[in-house]
């Protein structure tokens, strides 16, 4: 098929810019050293290839995901790094495939009740490092690791994402803060021990020393955000859009806020300027010089990578103006 042939709006993925950016990280964070966070694209065949290059443990933000990374044979080494109420499901996901093990987030007293009567065998500490989100104090993950040994669960180590620190333009200002809260992590790790230290992102992906595995995971695909930052990884995904309508002074194409990650802001379209977005359209300024019409495909490129994938049933991996493989996007929903 070609690009042309795709019923718009449709995920492009540019297959150079995918192994580039597979190959690039590999090389900068080998084997174990990356536990790549499924979350950013929800597709288990680029998870496959993320494994071919050496990362077969995985980072998880839904009970989906695992079940879907288990069922693909890719469920090894997952991590679940969110709190959960309701363990059973993981629980009975590590009873019937025992070839899955699911290392679950617990931060409080109640979520570690729940990961045991759940059935979950291992668990990592959650530590809030300054992201006001998920994760208990710093100083109380030693009682909490106490407490989970104490309930029969494998305490494998903590984790703190510094996710108010990955987006930071200013990379000496990002060097700064990470180790900041590298600091309350190492601290808690030092009540709590276990072989893990799981951090950090696609911003902070070798800044992050302190941590002895790095969760990024918008690195495969990037987005307009992280390509803002002094990154080596390529842009590899558009949003391929049909423009509808030309008035004088602007033109609309077909790719709207029910098919990009808004929150971080407009997309960009190349030789464009992004007026704003609405349901199913994206309104644009064409540069002078770079005029459209009725019919023309464009490429759009999103803020933020993750939401956007969520959107779409299925990415088109591109050579060229053709498509060579199509990928199912199969670890939506919850």
């Amino acid at each position: 098929m070609k690009i042309k042939e795709l019923q718009t709006p449709a995920l492009l993925v540019d297959g150079a810019a995918l192994e580039y950016n597979l190959a690039t990280m590999s090389e900068a964070l080998p084997g174990p050293r990356l536990r790549p966070h499924v979350k950013a694209h929800k597709c288990t065949e680029l998870a496959r290839r993320q494994a071919e290059g050496g990362h077969t443990g995985f980072t998880c933000a839904t009970i989906r995901e695992c079940e879907g990374m288990a069922a693909a044979g890719l469920g090894s080494d997952l991590m679940l790094a969110n709190e959960v109420v309701d363990a059973r499901r993981i629980g009975a996901l590590i009873a019937m495939n025992k070839a899955a093990r699911v290392t679950l987030a617990v931060d409080s007293d109640a979520s570690i009740e729940a990961a045991a009567a759940g059935g979950v065998r291992d668990v990592v500490i959650d530590v809030n490092v300054g992201l006001p989100r998920c994760g208990c104090a710093p100083e109380d993950a030693g009682r909490l690791a106490d407490l989970a040994r104490a309930r029969g669960l494998n305490v494998r180590g903590v984790m703190g994402y510094e996710g108010h620190v990955v987006g930071v333009e200013d990379r000496a200002v990002r060097e700064s803060s990470t180790a900041d809260c590298m600091k309350l992590l190492l601290s808690a790790h030092a009540d709590v021990g276990g072989e893990l230290i799981s951090a950090g992102g696609t911003g902070t992906y070798d800044i992050n020393t302190w941590a002895n595995e790095i969760q990024a995971g918008s690195y495969a695909l990037m987005d307009t955000a992280y390509g803002h930052l002094d990154l080596p990884f390529r842009q590899a995904l558009t949003v391929l859009a049909t423009v509808i309508s030309v008035a004088p002074g602007y033109a609309v194409a077909d790719c709207g806020l029910k098919a990009l990650g808004m929150d971080h802001g407009n997309p960009t379209i190349p030789d464009a300027t992004v007026f704003f977005c609405s349901d199913e359209h994206v309104t644009f300024i064409p540069d002078e010089g770079a005029p459209v019409k009725f019919g023309d495909r464009i490429r759009v490129v999103p803020a933020h990578v993750d939401p956007t994938v969520a959107y779409h049933e299925r990415m088109h991996i591109t050579d060229g103006d053709g498509v060579a493989e199509t990928w199912p996007v199969d670890l939506r929903g919850w």
